[in-house]
């Protein structure tokens, strides 16, 4: 989808500059990347996923020996007709909203950094790349927006996935997300223009980062909310103690935590304000990349140390011992 909205900017720079063949190259490099991502390496996916997914099963079964999995991990669909809100109508205006937003996005990056040929005859020797790069924070700030944008409705989904019924109070946190959701194009304005006015930075990095903040922590006040009544709200496999509650409090709390620390960050480095941002944006998404990996190290973690602990009172042997409630069954 990022590469999709970067079409329209191609065409600009191709109407703009006819003689110059960069923007029909990058035309081509956009619409190859599309391709090879819709066909060949869905087509791959398709055909080896499921042998690789066996082999690992075989593999781990060798290893670790045979596990039964859990007979209901997900319920089938059913309608409540007593649900306050319907949850499909939720989703759907959080999807239209989140559409919005990156469509926006992509439209403040076609109108304003297609260069001038005047522009680039006198200031950059007719060298459309050189003129290109002199827009390279702003175009940095557009992936970093983009990707904050699409990170954030990931963990929506995911959410929601797991969501059997939405509450009033569900819907008005959800609500609360999506204003500021909705002012994530205004975040990147403010990134976007760090080089053409440096002084107002830590400003702009601390409007961005309270943006942030707010649109994420009403996502984390939606789970919150439904795990006060997750036996009718949730799944069992999100419910507390569930195999993946770990996994999606951690998904919801990555992006409040970032943004928390950033903010602090700039407080008392101020001067490396635009740094702690870009860095924040860049370190998000691998930390989303790799954060099963790392809730099962931290559980991995805790475990050995509630093991280690000394002070833990011992059970009776003619009792069965019983697992913690902090952490799940199996990681």
């Amino acid at each position: 989808m990022m590469t999709i909205t970067l079409l329209p900017y191609t065409f600009s720079l191709m109407v703009t500059f006819p003689d110059v063949p960069l923007g029909i190259f990058l035309f081509c490099m956009c619409v190859i990347a599309i391709g090879s991502v819709q066909s060949y390496l869905l087509m791959v996916t398709v055909i080896f996923l499921p042998h690789i997914s066996k082999a690992t099963t075989w593999c781990k079964d060798k290893f670790m020996g045979h596990r039964e999995s859990p007979a209901h991990n997900v319920e089938p669909f059913s309608i409540d007709l007593h649900a306050p809100l319907s949850k499909e109508r939720v989703e759907a205006f959080s999807d239209g909203v989140y559409a919005i937003v990156a469509t926006l996005l992509i439209l403040d990056i076609c109108e304003d950094n297609v260069p001038d040929p005047k522009d680039v005859q006198q200031k950059f020797s007719g060298s459309l790349v050189a003129a290109l790069g002199a827009y390279g924070p702003q175009f940095l700030a557009y992936f970093g927006s983009f990707a904050t944008v699409g990170l954030l409705w990931f963990a929506h989904h995911s959410l929601f996935l797991h969501v059997r019924k939405a509450t009033q109070t569900m819907g008005l946190f959800n609500i609360l997300s999506l204003a500021f959701v909705g002012g994530l194009p205004l975040a990147y304005q403010q990134t976007s223009a760090f080089a053409r006015q440096p002084r107002d930075e830590l400003e702009r990095v601390r409007v961005s980062c309270a943006i942030i903040f707010f649109a994420s922590i009403f996502q984390f006040a939606i789970w919150t909310t439904a795990l006060l009544h997750q036996r009718e709200t949730l799944q069992p496999a999100v419910q507390f103690g569930g195999q993946e509650h770990a996994f999606m409090f951690a998904k919801l709390a990555l992006y409040p935590c970032a943004s928390l620390l950033a903010f602090a960050a700039t407080c008392l480095l101020s001067r490396f304000s635009t740094a702690i941002f870009h860095l924040m944006q860049i370190a998000v998404p691998f930390a989303f990349l790799l954060l099963r990996l790392l809730v099962r190290l931290a559980l991995a973690g805790l475990q050995v140390l509630w093991d280690l602990w000394p002070e833990r009172p011992q059970q009776d042997q003619g009792e069965p011992e019983t697992q913690s409630q902090l952490l799940p069954a199996s990681c």
